[in-house]
């Protein structure tokens, strides 16, 4: 009964808005809660899979990210070549401000204790720190989408180095064909895999320590979210993400509130301002979000759990946590995109900039762990 009850809200959800937005809108919110589901039930969290392999030198959720990586790649790399018209990736330039947008995102990342989607997640889970993380996160997504084209305007290291488009996306299938794309981009994920096991090992042997196996929620976990990726492809059209949806939400609550934004340089612009006047289910990534957030709740109340008073931080964690989530909206739209649109989405859409991406917020992601260390923040 008690699971009953947690999947009738989600069928009524599901019939409400297919009967108003369309079958394709109810289809997004069945593979939100798949997302939500794996994410939860897996407890698949890219910041966290950093944190135990800089600070417990546990190389697997590291491992687990660059199975998922490696499998969303197989899946979406032929989908994104055969249907291009049909289908579009998470293409971006690399500019200055995805740079630094993913450094600053990759360190508050630590401090808030989960990126996008691990704060949704775990906000579904009833995590009183993403509770309170989630609101500032929306607040800086918005202010950092309406900001996104003068950052843009700054260019990027491909200006310094005289390339021919600098302005333009890096598309490696585009570049170097489907199979020399997926070669190298399978690759690079086996490779930093298999340092990540190699250093680690190395360093636990020093330690008189042996290296623990591979827990298997990274593996079925990450099986999991690549098929629910590439479905969710095919029927959005586009990649998964996070980002977009939360700042849109951001957006109209600012304009319910009187704020004009029809001079803005982003919200202002189409077809976003078309997005500020269509209800909120009408837009992909809000759809999946909700999904995701109710899919996290069952997959965590599905063993029948009792359920707990949360446990708060303390004061000082959590306002650090809540001014972390503010700066983290904020530098996911100068990188286009969390771990989830900018990281997953860039490196499975062959963007170049999504390996950019990951090299920049791994950075402030060491530097992140060790303020979240000396913050006292578990």
């Amino acid at each position: 009964m008690q699971r009953l009850l947690l999947i009738l809200p989600a069928l009524f959800a599901w019939m409400v808005i297919t009967w108003f937005a369309g079958i394709r809108a109810g289809l997004l919110l069945l593979l939100g809660l798949g997302f939500g589901a794996a994410l939860s039930a897996a407890r698949f969290g890219f910041a966290t899979g950093w944190r135990t392999l800089l600070q417990d030198r546990d190389p697997w959720g590291m491992t687990g990210q660059m199975v998922l990586l490696s499998l969303c790649a197989l899946l979406a790399f032929p989908l994104l070549n055969h249907a291009s018209e049909e289908i579009v990736g998470a293409l971006a330039p690399i500019t200055w401000g995805l740079m630094l947008g993913a450094l600053v995102f990759g360190f508050t990342m630590q401090l808030a204790d989960g990126c996008g989607s691990g704060t949704l997640y775990k906000a579904g889970a009833s995590s009183p720190t993403s509770w309170a993380v989630l609101p500032a996160f929306i607040v800086g997504s918005f202010f950092g989408a309406s900001h996104l084209p003068a950052w843009t305007e700054l260019g990027g290291p491909l200006n310094f180095i005289g390339h021919a488009q600098p302005d333009a996306p890096v598309d490696l299938i585009g570049q170097l064909g489907l199979g020399s794309a997926l070669f190298l981009t399978i690759g690079l994920c086996a490779l930093i895999a298999l340092v990540s096991i190699m250093l680690t090992a190395r360093q636990r042997r020093a330690r008189g320590e042996r290296l623990p196996p591979i827990p298997k929620r990274w593996l079925w976990g990450a099986v999991a979210i690549a098929l629910v990726y590439a479905v969710h492809l095919v029927v959005a059209g586009q990649p998964w993400g996070i980002v977009y949806g939360l700042g849109l939400w951001g957006a109209k609550i600012a304009s319910a509130v009187g704020i004009d934004l029809s001079q803005d340089a982003f919200w202002g612009a189409a077809p976003h301002a078309e997005r500020l006047l269509e209800p909120i289910l009408w837009d992909v990534t809000s759809v999946t979000n909700i999904g995701l957030l109710y899919g996290a709740l069952i997959a965590d109340r599905w063993n029948l759990k009792s359920f707990q008073k949360p446990r708060w931080p303390a004061a000082s964690a959590l306002l650090i946590s809540i001014a972390a989530g503010l700066v983290m909206g904020y530098s996911s739209r100068l990188a286009f995109g969390c771990n989830v649109g900018g990281y997953l989405g860039g490196i499975a859409s062959a963007s170049l900039h999504g390996w950019v991406w990951f090299a920049c917020a791994f950075l402030g992601s060491i530097v992140g762990v060790r303020a979240r260390a000396k913050a006292g923040i578990t």
